[in-house]
């Protein structure tokens, strides 16, 4: 499967072609029309006067672009030193951890009863963001990986987040100025990326087959289940310590942990040749897998406590002055006159 290195000066390896030219390009163009649909829908959930409203009072959104920018990128860096990751593996993670957050943030946070606007303002200042953040992160993080950053195409990468933000202003261009099309067209963007996302795993898969094997490595796959619970983690720990509400905790932990995955997929797949990225491009996949298990975890857990503690708050009542001298003057007998302490 490896042959020789990317460049003289690079020690990341070389893939054998394992993909026909055929298949490879299907696989772009459907990558990148995924991604397209994808950031339309996104750009349909951002409202110019909640990012408005944000701006004015910038504390939590802040807050949540430090989490994002700051926590991911670190913990993907030391998760690729501690296990010791090749350098084209390596790259891959990082990518992974420097992306902003993606629709699926959003999906979470509604389902741990989080602030909506919040999460919808986080996701639009972190995608914006990403035009520079990306590359700037990538090439400090590369730094510590020897001769690295010489293998990394910043350009491309720049060009792609690029071309990937036009779609993104279109969106919030029809949801300003159309928005009774903004659901209709959010709910099939999100219905084209689940069933699109799994079929290109398994094109991809199909094609792949025995190099996949290189995906699902021990180092990569324990990489890919402590980073979100990384991100969910102190996410919630940082919106804490900084004094934001129970539901603007929930929503950072949600979008810190929760990265865009097809960006990061379709980044990996334009702007590396097949025989530098070769199937490594899967590893998002991989990610977004324990991403879902690790966030479907903590919201079930959430919504557990949140009804324990309501059905202790049901079965007793303090009762107030009004409760008190109705008893006293009416004479009340039964249940309710039984549980009032006069």
């Amino acid at each position: 499967m490896l042959t020789s290195n990317v460049t003289p000066n690079s020690s990341a390896v070389v893939f054998k072609p394992f993909l026909s030219p055929a298949v490879d390009k299907t696989i772009n163009v459907l990558m990148v029309l995924v991604l397209f649909i994808t950031m339309i829908s996104l750009g349909c959930t951002m409202e110019v006067s909640k990012i408005k409203e944000h701006i004015v009072k910038p504390k939590g959104v802040l807050i949540a672009v430090v989490a994002q920018y700051c926590v991911m990128p670190l913990a993907a860096f030391c998760l690729a030193k501690g296990f010791h990751l090749a350098d084209m593996a390596a790259v891959v993670v990082l990518i992974c951890g420097c992306c902003p957050g993606g629709t699926l943030s959003n999906i979470l946070a509604l389902a741990i009863n989080g602030d909506m606007n919040l999460s919808i303002v986080m996701t639009s200042c972190s995608t914006l963001l990403a035009l520079g953040m990306m590359p700037l992160l990538l090439y400090l993080y590369c730094q510590g990986f020897g001769d690295l950053p010489n293998a990394v195409p910043y350009v491309d990468i720049t060009v792609s987040l690029a071309m990937i933000l036009v779609p993104c202003g279109v969106g919030i261009f029809i949801n300003h100025y159309r928005p009774r099309y903004s659901k209709m067209i959010t709910k099939v963007g999100l219905t084209v990326m689940s069933i699109s996302s799994v079929a290109i795993a398994v094109v991809a898969a199909v094609a792949i087959r025995g190099a996949v094997l290189a995906v699902m490595s021990p180092p990569l796959l324990a990489t890919g289940a402590v980073m979100p619970f990384v991100g969910f983690a102190f996410g919630y720990v940082i919106s804490a310590v900084f004094g934001l509400s129970q539901a603007e905790r929930r929503t950072v932990a949600m979008e810190t942990g929760c990265q865009n995955i097809q960006l990061c997929s379709t980044i990996l797949k334009l702007a590396f040749p097949p025989d530098v990225i070769g199937p490594l491009f899967l590893f998002p996949m991989v990610y977004i897998t324990f991403q879902l298990l690790e966030a479907t975890a903590l919201i079930v857990t959430y919504r557990c406590h949140r009804r324990l503690t309501r059905n202790q708050k049901d079965v007793y009542q303090p009762a107030t002055t009004d409760d008190r001298l109705k008893v006293l003057s009416e004479g009340t007998v039964g249940p309710v006159a039984r549980n009032i302490p006069l």
